[in-house]
């Protein structure tokens, strides 16, 4: 079955930089779209950025855009997000997700904050 695995969060001060990782397997990783979402307390999870499954398309929610890459690795089955310019509101806990099925990561805590 599908498993995604997110590593690479961490604290972080304003300004900050971290790259989250996602593991995957259990599929043809190439062969799919793969996304971050994100949820803060209290929050609904919101989409955070998306990749087309040969890479070559992506999108980002408006409040990243500029600040936040996706990215993927085929050899290594990983999709990337790589965060620069941090700020306190993107505090939350950032998950992994596997449109096709459905499947999520457990998530990996950031927190933004000096």
């Amino acid at each position: 079955q599908v498993q995604l695995v997110e590593s690479g969060g961490g604290l972080v001060q304003p300004g900050g930089s971290l790259r989250l990782s996602c593991a995957a397997s259990g599929f043809t990783f190439s062969s799919y779209a793969m996304t971050w979402y994100r949820q803060a307390p209290g929050k609904a999870r919101e989409l955070v950025a998306g990749i087309t499954g040969a890479g070559g398309r992506t999108n980002y929610a408006d409040s990243v855009k500029g600040r936040f890459t996706i990215s993927r690795d085929k050899a290594k089955s990983t999709v990337y997000l790589q965060m620069n310019s941090l700020k306190p509101e993107d505090t939350a806990v950032y998950y992994c997700n596997e449109p096709r099925s459905g499947s999520w990561g457990q998530g990996t805590q950031v927190t933004v904050s000096s």
